[in-house]
């Protein structure tokens, strides 16, 4: 049963550049999948954003579609959006737990991700989550992605791969004491 409690909601962050964000989703229930993304377009649009929707067959496929776009593209976010549903097997307990591990992955390294892939109990659960004018949980991981994004940008921008010096000479070693360059 969906609680009548109220949460804080940080504002929009505000950006100088657009962003670009790529909406990974598995449409395995279909209509779900589309309101859940109705609320991501949305979110991502009020900050004058751009998006790229990626489909993939299930959610255990959405960290690796991310994984490969961050790889292969140039988007500053990701908003990983689908539902699984309890079902009469474990399978539920491995999609849930391991789509959610991988996602964490990613984002310890440095991607910026939201996480809207529902895991409910029944169908009706889900719809009430999803539905872009109620929960809006779609709009939530977005907003959620979006947030990461100004973090990363406040604090130096996009960096891709992990122990790598950036190319273009953006940073200097620590032993020079010069600092970041501006």
């Amino acid at each position: 049963m969906a609680s009548n409690e109220t949460h804080y909601t940080l504002p929009r962050p505000e950006f100088d550049k657009t962003v670009k964000v790529a909406i990974v989703v598995a449409p395995y229930y279909k209509d779900i999948a589309d309101q859940l993304v109705a609320g991501a377009i949305a979110e991502i649009e009020a900050v004058g954003g751009w998006h790229e929707i990626i489909e993939v067959p299930g959610a255990l496929e959405i960290p690796t579609a991310i994984g490969i776009a961050e790889r292969l593209s140039n988007f500053d976010g990701y908003v990983a959006l689908g539902c699984v549903i309890r079902g009469e097997t474990t399978h539920y307990d491995t999609v849930c737990n391991d789509s959610s591990r991988a996602l964490t992955l990613l984002g310890l390294q440095g991607l910026c991700i939201g996480n809207g892939i529902l895991t409910v109990e029944n169908y009706d659960q889900a719809a009430v989550r999803a539905e872009s004018s109620g929960q809006n949980k779609g709009g939530g991981a977005a907003a959620a992605a979006l947030h990461l994004i100004a973090i990363a940008r406040k604090f130096g921008g996009q960096r891709k791969g992990a122990g790598f010096r950036p190319q273009g000479g953006e940073y200097e070693l620590a032993e020079s004491g010069k600092g970041p360059v501006a």
